[in-house]
């Protein structure tokens, strides 16, 4: 493939405005406003563009912990929730800010028993009472469905991306701390990025030729500024996390502690979708898998499969036409449960 004049002078306009200003992407956040914070986590509702009125029940997007909450977000022309707003959708975030590793026991306790679950009644009250459709990544989708094992939670349904709830791969025999070594910093980084661009290191015709020069150029700025982002030792706070929740799923038993509380997987009694990366290595395929066969008490379970590593199958080159479609026809799916109502914002606050 030949490229053309156009296609060579786009790339150098790219090659050039990243030379002089260094940066391609656009990197500004989707504009939100405050509906709570406290602590150990931030409610931000999201406001949707000049013309567009939102409808249906709320999404609210669960940040995992240990990673930082712009995962979401990565950057304008690839942001879930910026695709989100754009259809129309009352859109949320929690946010838990930036763990610190001194207070990890403590602050894994308040996520779990108080701030996720005050944050989904505050965003079922700012939307008239509706029930809350939960969308959480990795750590976030796991803390999603043990949240939905309270009935008296107003959960609508849950989707969970690339959750991090089995065994871990054949190459980590040691689990998850051998997996992370002894820099969990260095290889938890190394693996998002690995996974994100991947996709198009294996298009490198296309590269060269310039045809996506500026994705990929872009693509790379936001996961670099994503992974600048990170905690200062991410590894070993998710290790706790997952370890939290995967321990109870051996064989032996699949009861987990949640808030002072039992509870199981069976225990989730609304819908439920799992989307595993086809090139994850954290969260493979098969474990996914393994908490599907669980969700037993799920009126309607869907799995599915989609290109990419762990962060890559959520916001990765080939994430808009897979991952996403799959995402909008299940929101879809609960606007039509749950209906169309007017919007009534009142005071939320977790």
């Amino acid at each position: 493939m030949k490229p053309s004049p156009r296609s060579m002078c786009d790339a150098a306009a790219d090659l050039a405005r990243k030379v002089l200003s260094g940066r391609v992407a656009d990197l500004r956040p989707m504009p939100a406003e405050a509906a709570g914070a406290e602590p150990r986590g931030c409610l931000h509702r999201y406001r949707p563009p000049e013309g567009v009125i939102p409808t249906g029940p709320p999404v609210l997007f669960v940040a995992p912990l240990a990673a930082p909450a712009r995962c979401y977000d990565l950057r304008r022309g690839c942001s879930l929730i910026g695709h989100a707003v754009a259809r129309g959708r009352r859109t949320y975030l929690l946010d838990p800010g930036t763990p610190r590793f001194a207070d990890r026991g403590p602050a894994l306790a308040a996520w779990a028993e108080r701030v996720l679950p005050a944050a989904i009644r505050a965003v079922s009250r700012d939307a008239g009472g509706q029930p809350v459709q939960l969308v959480g990544w990795c750590l976030g989708g796991a803390h999603s469905l043990l949240a939905a094992t309270d009935p008296t939670l107003p959960i609508a349904s849950v989707a969970a991306v690339a959750i991090p709830a089995g065994p871990p791969p054949a190459p980590f025999p040691g689990g998850l701390p051998g997996m992370l070594g002894d820099r969990p910093e260095a290889l938890l980084r190394r693996a998002f990025r690995y996974a994100d661009i991947g996709g198009y290191l294996r298009r490198p015709h296309k590269i060269v030729t310039g045809f996506d020069i500026a994705e990929f150029l872009a693509q790379e700025e936001a996961v670099d500024h994503f992974l600048g982002m990170m905690p200062a030792a991410p590894g070993r706070t998710a290790e706790q996390v997952y370890t939290a929740f995967v321990r109870e799923l051996a064989p032996a038993g699949d009861r987990l502690e949640v808030g002072g509380r039992r509870a199981r997987l069976a225990d989730v009694r609304v819908p439920v979708l799992l989307v595993a990366g086809r090139g994850d290595a954290v969260a493979p395929v098969a474990a996914v898998r393994s908490v599907a066969r669980r969700l037993t008490g799920s009126p309607k379970l869907r799995t599915v499969a989609a290109p990419g590593g762990h962060l890559g199958v959520l916001t990765g080159p080939a994430a808009r036409t897979t991952t996403w479609a799959h995402l909008d026809r299940w929101l879809d799916e609960g606007v039509l449960r749950h209906g169309i109502r007017a919007h009534r914002r009142e005071a939320a606050s977790v």
